[in-house]
């Protein structure tokens, strides 16, 4: 099977019911993307297929259909982080880290389809994201100051 993940092809040899998140961590050591619960219900292994926000542990890899994937590994550089990440360092999010990647990446595909959310609008996007470090307030605080960093304010 032939996928796309962060700009590069690759060519792997799975079953088409293997998980996209097996397939990025066993087959392709692509780690951002975590396991948490397996049944789509905690955000942890979310990642984006052609820019939509995606819980990988229960996406199929024959379902993908040629779809672009892109981790967490893919969303910005060291050097150049995108905005959403920016805004994660400067609001200080993260506390154990676990759930970051998928919490970012949920952020960023929200940012996506709507650039200037509300309260309403963040808590709902990231309600499937877990976080037992509790630090949801911080999360709601990143998502502002990456929207508006997006906007050009």
């Amino acid at each position: 099977m032939r996928l796309t993940v962060n700009g590069t092809e690759h060519e792997v040899e799975v079953e088409p019911e293997m998980p996209l998140l097996w397939v990025l961590r066993d087959e392709l050591n692509i780690t951002g993307p975590k396991y948490g619960c397996g049944i789509a219900q905690c955000g942890a292994c979310t990642v984006h297929v052609d820019g939509v926000a995606v819980r990988s542990c229960q996406l199929a890899i024959g379902d993908l259909a040629g779809g672009e994937v892109t981790t967490i590994e893919g969303l910005g550089q060291p050097e150049s982080l995108h905005a959403v990440q920016q805004a994660w360092v400067e609001h200080q999010v993260a506390q154990c880290g676990y759930c970051q990647s998928g919490q970012i990446m949920q952020a960023a595909s929200l940012l996506d389809f709507n650039p200037a959310p509300t309260d309403a609008d963040i808590d709902a996007a990231m309600s499937g994201n877990l976080c037992r470090c509790g630090t949801y307030p911080r999360i709601r605080a990143a998502v502002k100051a990456a929207a508006q960093k997006l906007q050009g304010a």
